[in-house]
């Protein structure tokens, strides 16, 4: 997990060394996230306003310091002071963290996997490892729709990414995967929306010092080595790039599941057993775990993410605690 950590940063840096930073930037967005299925009632039932309509935040950016509103809590990042800012804004309370105190937890966490690690370690030396007996390919097909909308006051056009896994040599209905479609409402490129990226890449690089974003050409051999898909991926990406050009306005990302052959004639088969019972726990789990009929493909889940509004300019109050929060001990 750590690796793959390691490689999202790597190839974000590399997105962000080509940004150029601009003096300030402010947004209103919006996210919602959706489950399917049992979870996805069970949220719907118990999940309240933020799980049924979304959540609606605002970030501002504007030298070293960033601050993300919600409509309970918000945070504020300095990175001169090296401090960031907990925000409690239903009990008016600040719980100021410093970046050293987050550096000792992230030591502590790194000392506490070390120690859990050894502790599984085999006495004796390992066997090598067994090859995975099944191979998986990505396609990606990017395509633009022709529609055309108005979003925060910017002209967008609509493009549908969509990436596929199946196993290696067969097709999608016969082996099953998983399928991810973006669709992408991309208005002009706004230069300033490339601060709040930048921001975080610096964010990142002083908690864990310069050498966090660099790579050199052997790292980066390294990474393609080891997952060769990621090069896959940028080469595809690279040959749709004039299709994806453009800011981001409205996402939406769906991950669908798709059943293998013999899963869905199990999955069937198994499609008979009853659930609930009597009483009110029974007609309570009865509207939770509704009987369907076993699909092929089925949604797992749906994020959604809008941008409402995008200001170039941000004032002082937007970035600071306010004067009548107590700090929190």
């Amino acid at each position: 997990m750590k690796r793959l950590v390691r490689i999202a940063v790597v190839l974000c840096a590399i997105g962000a060394l080509a940004a150029p930073a601009f003096a300030e930037v402010k947004t209103r967005d919006k996210t919602q996230v959706k489950f399917e299925g049992m979870l996805g009632r069970m949220l719907s039932l118990f999940g309240g306003k933020a799980a049924k309509e979304g959540i609606e935040s605002r970030t501002a950016v504007k030298g070293n310091r960033k601050a993300t509103m919600s409509e309970n809590t918000g945070q504020i990042i300095d990175l001169g002071e090296e401090k960031i800012y907990d925000l409690d804004l239903k009990k008016k309370q600040v719980t100021v963290t410093t970046f050293e105190e987050i550096r000792r937890r992230m030591r502590e966490a790194e000392e506490r996997a070390k120690k859990e690690a050894e502790k599984e370690q085999p006495a004796e030396k390992p066997s090598e490892p067994q090859k995975p007996t099944k191979e998986y390919e990505f396609d990606f097909d990017v395509k633009e729709t022709g529609q055309k909308k108005q979003i925060a006051g910017y002209e967008a056009r609509n493009v549908v990414a969509t990436v596929t896994v199946r196993e290696k040599g067969k097709k999608l209905e016969e082996s099953g995967g998983m399928v991810m479609t973006n669709d992408m409402w991309l208005g002009p490129q706004v230069p300033q929306m490339k601060e709040v990226a930048d921001f975080d890449m610096r964010y990142w690089k002083q908690l864990q010092g310069p050498q966090a974003a660099e790579i050199s050409a052997e790292q980066m051999a390294t990474v393609l080595a080891m997952f060769p898909l990621v090069g896959k991926a940028m080469e595809r990406m690279q040959k749709d790039g004039d299709k994806m050009s453009g800011t981001p306005l409205d996402t939406t990302t769906v991950f669908e599941s798709v059943l293998s052959k013999d899963q869905l004639t199990q999955a069937q088969a198994q499609s008979q057993q009853s659930s609930g019972g009597g009483g009110i726990g029974g007609l309570l789990a009865k509207k939770i775990v509704k009987k369907e009929e076993p699909k092929q493909r089925s949604t797992v889940l749906t994020l959604h993410h809008e941008i409402l509004e995008i200001a170039m300019t941000v004032a002082a109050t937007d970035l600071a605690v306010p004067a009548d929060f107590k700090e929190k001990k």
